[in-house]
């Protein structure tokens, strides 16, 4: 580097130095983009800017890449570390080509490849975006799409300079390019123009399309030929003017509408910054290059999220915002519709939908036209299949409405792939699980209003850990292809179909959706420590007790994942304990032998929440340590066969993913798992547990204690009545289930849920053990009633049995 161009550098990176703050995205792409240091690196950029290189330069310093202003040196040739894709704007003149001396720069590049067979050198594009505002349809050109000359770089600078991104992309490898496509000049303008549509594809995934104009919007939606035709057909049916009804279906556009406003996107982020800063000790955000790359690849995302908390909605749009990529449009209920709340979410991406609009074909119409409006212009969507928050902490069945709609978007000739991708939201302190707890005990929902959310602002305090886990996209063209290959014989871009297929597909869908979001389930401190406590009779464990138990949980989901897209904590044991009591959730009491950790009976219904996030992570083994306490010694193909026939039942209760043979594998990873820590021991086909691990054995088996106990029950009431209505039976089993939670000190509220019994009914039906009236098979009720009944306590048994010895009338309903 010539000595003038060090001065100037200097001299540039003073101001910039002071003035600019921006982020990396991702935040470790050394790791999360798998860039090997050991191997050379270039740089790649859109446009010719010396401050753009300089703020890069800060960027890979901070990140342990290599300095882009420190020449690369291969054998006795030196070269730049980067190289620009273009010259960008001038003040009086327009983008420039390929320069010349990047063309020669890759040429050069390209020949160490042709004389060296060993060497691979990666390019690395990267890129810095300072701002983020996609502009209006109003509006001619879309800023963020092109390269800015010298004055509008300065303004942008000094106006958006502490909002900068430094995007950083999966590198190529140029090895991989010579071999496969040579090393002549045309491979080297190959490379600057697919470099050059990159960095397009990335821009727009920041950015998002341009905003719609409401009264554009609302013209489009009316000249539709389906609404024009629903508002003809209303005018007549009821006999009004045409004009009413076209009125009508205005002021529903507008009580739908969002009314986006980045604007206010880079306000809240200074705002939310500052949130969660003060509520949480810090955001842990997973698998997000899997979404970044599906908005570079031009699909319509629709995330899908878990709903914990009225938080979920901020945090996520928050997440994407800081991981590049553009918030999306929120499906967000009417009753958050409120002053002054309404307008700030309407104006931050929320779009507003009614609990039920079943029978008004007018809002129906109106509704489905403006989501498929915001599918055709290619706006990121946002919706919770559940309907509504989680009170138990599980995840919840999914309405299926929203995503009926989102396939009848497809039917209506959307050109975008629409993909789907699910959220698994947690947290180590959900702000309302008090409020749910007294719901769980009869208390009415509290109406939403701006008197609660300065409450909820007067609570601030350190809440822990968050948690976004993105989980494993559904491709719905995929989907459609696999369940009806026939589906594009059904496209109408006027009437919304609803083929007989319809139902079952989006039932199916709605599993796979639920499925995939308990795949990315996060577990952390508390939820662990919670796990364990509660399986303990007197929810009070030693603190060294407690650490190894943590320690097991902790190999056991390291040594045989549950899914790919989950996550485990890193920390030791004794720092996830010491993390779990800074939360104040834990009773702390000293004697002359060490620390008891316990909780009180209040906390631990409470608790019961943060265990129920991540209990099918630890269902299955559980299930194996129950059996194997209960056993002491079994065959492996019986603890096989006892797993098999017990895990239908969890997975539709749990949505658990696998399948028979994911379950055979997940099997043998758990035995050897288990035997690694000593906790069993496999020899000669048999297995059996250590009496060593006893401890550890029995607090890993009550986990799934109370989900046996809840299928004896009603197991057991069939076995005296096969021929019991199904509505006898769901109510009878959840009075048995409140009577043996207050004798036996359970303190799930989801034990007496009475959601959960009508659905291990109705997987026992699809299971075979019922017939279609849901009358029972009384020889395999029987034998699957002698297993469960098998796992679980001689005390709760007997229990089970004396309540069910008086006449099943006389019972009175607790109140839980």
């Amino acid at each position: 580097m010539a000595l003038w161009q060090k001065i100037y550098y200097k001299l540039l990176n003073l101001p910039l130095s002071a003035w600019v703050k921006t982020q990396c995205i991702p935040s470790e792409p050394v790791e999360q983009l798998n860039l090997s240091l050991a191997r050379p690196i270039v740089y790649v950029l859109p446009f010719r800017s010396h401050s753009d290189l300089l703020t890069l330069r800060r960027t890979c310093l901070r990140q342990g890449l290599p300095d882009p202003l420190t020449p690369l040196t291969i054998g006795d040739v030196t070269l730049p570390r980067y190289v620009f894709i273009s010259h960008g704007r001038k003040v009086f003149s327009g983008d420039d080509d390929l320069p010349a001396r990047s063309l020669a720069h890759f040429k050069d590049l390209l020949h160490l490849h042709r004389q060296d067979s060993e060497l691979d050198i990666q390019l690395v594009p990267a890129s810095v975006l300072w701002q983020r505002d996609p502009g209006n349809e109003t509006q001619r050109h879309q800023a963020i799409l092109r390269a800015m000359n010298g004055p509008e770089k300065l303004w942008t600078i000094l106006t958006r300079g502490r909002d900068g991104m430094v995007r950083i992309s999966q590198a190529v490898s140029l090895r991989y390019m010579a071999d496969k496509h040579g090393t002549d000049q045309a491979i080297a303008h190959k490379l600057a123009r697919v470099a050059m549509i990159h960095f397009s594809r990335q821009k727009l995934a920041a950015s998002g399309p341009r905003l719609p104009n409401r009264a554009l919007l609302f013209k489009r939606l009316l000249a539709s030929k389906a609404i024009d035709k629903v508002v003809h057909d209303e005018a007549q049916s009821r006999d009004v003017s045409v004009e009413k009804v076209r009125k009508e279906a205005v002021d529903m556009m507008e009580e739908i509408a969002a009314n986006f406003s980045y604007r206010l996107i880079r306000y809240s982020d200074r705002i939310l910054t500052w949130l969660w800063n003060k509520l949480y000790q810090g955001i842990n955000v997973n698998n997000a290059e899997r979404v970044r790359q599906l908005a570079q690849d031009g699909h319509e995302i629709v995330y899908v999220p878990c709903h914990r908390s009225h938080m979920d909605y901020l945090l996520l749009s928050y997440v994407l915002y800081k991981e590049g990529l553009v918030p999306p449009h929120i499906a967000a209920g009417v009753n958050l519709n409120f002053f002054p709340a309404g307008p700030l979410f309407r104006r931050g991406g929320a779009f507003f939908i009614r609990r039920s609009f079943k029978g008004n074909r007018l809002y129906s119409t109106v509704f489905r036209e403006y989501l498929a409006e915001l599918f055709a212009r290619g706006y990121s969507v946002e919706y919770f299949a559940e309907g509504g928050r989680s009170r138990t902490g599980r995840l919840l069945p999914a309405k299926t409405g929203m995503l009926a709609m989102t396939l009848q978007a497809m039917l209506r000739g959307q050109q975008r792939p629409i993909t789907l991708v699910p959220v698994y939201i947690g947290y180590e302190h959900v702000m309302e699980v008090n409020t749910y707890a007294k719901e769980l005990q009869g208390q009415r929902k509290e109406k939403e209003s701006f008197g609660q959310v300065l409450g909820i602002v007067r609570k601030l305090r350190n809440y822990g850990l968050g948690y976004v886990n993105f989980g494993e996209p559904i491709a719905l063209n995929q989907h459609l292809n696999e369940q009806v290959p026939d589906w594009h014989d059904y496209v109408n871009p006027i009437e919304p179909q609803k083929p007989a297929w319809m139902n079952p597909v989006v039932s199916d869908l709605a599993t796979k959706v639920m499925t995939h979001i308990n795949d990315a389930a996060a577990t952390n401190a508390l939820n662990l420590c919670a796990t364990a406590l509660l399986a303990s009779r007197q929810r009070a464990l030693s603190r060294e007790a407690l650490e190894t138990q943590l320690g097991v949980y902790k190999a056991l989901l390291t040594q045989a994942p549950y899914s790919p897209s989950s996550s485990v904590p890193q920390a030791s044991p004794a720092d996830l304990v010491d993390h779990a009591l800074s939360l104040n959730k834990l009773v702390v009491e000293k004697d002359t032998m060490g620390e008891v950790i316990s909780l009180d009976r209040q906390q631990a219904i409470l608790m019961t929440y943060y265990r129920n996030n991540v209990i099918h992570l630890v269902a299955l083994p559980s299930l194996i340590a129950q059996i194997l306490v209960t056993h002491k010694s079994i065959s492996q193909s019986g603890l096989r066969a006892c797993v098999q026939q017990l895990y239908p039942l969890l997975k539709a209760e749990l949505f658990m993913s696998f399948d028979d043979a994911g379950l055979e594998s997940y099997f043998d990873a758990l035995l050897h798992a288990m035997h690694d820590q000593s906790l069993l021991c496999c020899d000669d086909g048999k297995v059996t547990m250590n009496n060593a691990k006893l401890g550890e054995l029995q607090l890993l088996g009550r986990t799934i204690a109370e989900t046996l106990q809840r299928y004896a029950i009603t197991l057991t009431l069939f076995s005296h009545q096969p021929h019991i209505d199904k509505r006898d039976l769901e109510k009878h089993s959840q009075m048995l289930a409140q009577r043996l939670s207050r004798l036996h000190g359970i303190n799930a509220p989801e034990f007496f849920d009475k959601g959960v019994f009508s659905t291990f009914v109705d997987t026992l039906r699809e299971q075979g053990y019922l017939d279609d009236d849901a009358k029972a098979n009384a020889e395999r009720i029987a034998a699957l009633n002698d297993l469960v009944c098998g796992l679980i306590s001689p005390e709760v048994q007997l229990t089970i049995q004396a309540v069910l010895n008086q006449p099943l009338g006389t019972h009175k309903t607790d109140k839980s």
